[in-house]
């Protein structure tokens, strides 16, 4: 009964994710507000005993599913910047400054304010870590309402383009901070079952902040440098895949890129993202960018509505028994006053001006530092902390990031289209 119910619900799925984006259009109302909802409905009714939902009894298929929509939606982000990057060349880094400064200084600061809440809630060193480095990063999965709309190339043309600033700063954050979140997930880790920090800190820092992340850059790199020559510039007719526009690489490449980061060492999401970027600098306006997009795209709203819709369930079934009035305290405090207030510190000092590539206005500062939407891969981060140490899996740290990843999508969703509309994002292109 249960393995059927799961076929019910992969099909409702996926007529949703057909339906929903063009009818939802019109209404400040997002998809996964309604997959939400739905699963909560769902959740009230008599559905069978021992459904996958209990994070407790089912903590690595929840870790694998969140793993596998995370690096989707970050193949999907790579593939849709059409701002370059490159190592070698200082020129393009300056495009990337308002990206830079939401990682480099709001990440670490709303990491470090959300475990100081954590710990002042009764949680552990190691647990209070563990919430600030879930809760921190930005996802890739449930921002395409703020996100650019995809890669322009010779023949397509989007609403919205990278030009679009805000919109370019928050997709490309949400690129880059998911892999950037782990070493402070292993410092928890680390907390929990190794001990002191000072046993241990030099080399968290040595492999965890800067090796592991370089290798995950690395691998990405030469996988993307080594897919794009094969499919664009082949010796062999049936290798160039650019030119018979077999889109299906776009998968071969996110989940061989993953494997190849985390067998290397390197970060696996890093990996994915930089392999993405680096395929879209090969033959940039070539319309093959966009059929690669296209596909991650679907797989990623089907993906993504499966996981909403039984988390809707989980959170009507269970998932918020432990949840109190700090759990609500700390999730609402992250959204309204802790990432908007850090994040607009980190974009508005010494910005660059707004005709510069990378300039934000002071609303657009404002609405950036807002829009840090939180979502599946801060459930992807939990499930892996918890297979590593039990105490990283508690009842209310579950409770605590299944209700702020729901505020998140109430929060965020209603006020995408009109904030973005108020600042003139809508305007820039």
């Amino acid at each position: 009964m249960t393995a059927d119910l799961v076929y019910v619900v992969a099909g409702g799925s996926l007529l949703l994710a057909i339906v929903l984006p063009d009818l939802l259009s019109r209404w400040a109302i997002s998809a996964p507000m309604v997959l939400v909802g739905v699963g909560m409905l769902l959740g009230l009714t008599s559905l069978p005993d021992g459904l996958p939902i209990d994070p407790q009894q089912n903590r690595a298929a929840i870790e694998h599913v969140t793993e596998l929509v995370v690096i989707v939606a970050l193949m999907g982000v790579g593939l849709a910047l059409d701002r370059p990057l490159s190592v070698r060349d200082p020129r393009t880094w300056g495009g990337w400054a308002p990206t830079w400064r939401l990682l480099g200084i709001a990440m670490p600061l709303c990491i470090g304010a959300v475990a100081l809440l954590g710990w002042w809630a009764g949680l552990a060193a190691p647990a209070a870590i563990l919430l600030g480095a879930v809760l921190a990063p930005t996802d890739p999965v449930l921002a395409s309402d703020v996100q650019v709309a995809g890669p322009q190339t010779g023949e397509k043309e989007h609403e919205v383009d990278e030009r679009d600033e805000l919109r370019f700063t928050l997709t490309s954050e949400a690129g880059l901070n998911d892999g950037l979140a782990f070493p402070f997930v292993y410092l928890a880790i680390l907390l929990a079952t190794e001990g002191t920090l000072h046993l241990w800190g030099l080399e968290w820092f040595a492999f965890y902040v800067v090796a592991k992340i370089l290798i995950g850059v690395a691998v990405g790199i030469v996988m993307g440098r080594l897919l794009s020559f094969v499919a664009f510039r082949s010796a062999s007719a049936s290798l160039r895949v650019a030119e018979r526009g077999e889109s299906l690489l776009a998968l071969a490449a996110l989940v061989g890129s993953y494997g190849v980061g985390e067998i290397a060492g390197g970060y696996g999401f890093l990996a994915v993202f930089a392999c993405a970027m680096t395929f879209r600098s090969a033959e940039r306006s070539h319309d093959y960018h966009a059929a690669m997009h296209e596909v991650t795209e679907r797989l990623e709203r089907l993906l993504t509505l499966f996981v909403l819709l039984v988390l809707g369930i989980a959170l009507t079934r269970g998932l918020l028994d432990a949840l109190d009035w700090r759990g609500v305290a700390i999730g609402l405090a992250l959204l309204l006053v802790i990432r908007p207030l850090f994040g607009f510190v980190a974009l508005a000092a010494f910005a660059r001006r707004t005709h510069q590539t990378g300039g934000l206005d002071r609303g657009q500062q404002a609405a950036a530092a807002f829009f840090g939407v939180r979502g599946i891969g801060s459930i992807y981060y939990l499930a892996y902390a918890a297979g590593e140490h039990p105490s990283l899996g508690a009842d209310w740290l579950w409770s605590t990031v299944g209700f702020t990843i729901v505020a998140s999508v109430l929060l965020h969703g209603v006020l995408a289209a009109p904030v973005l509309k108020r600042v003139g994002s809508l305007d820039r292109a």
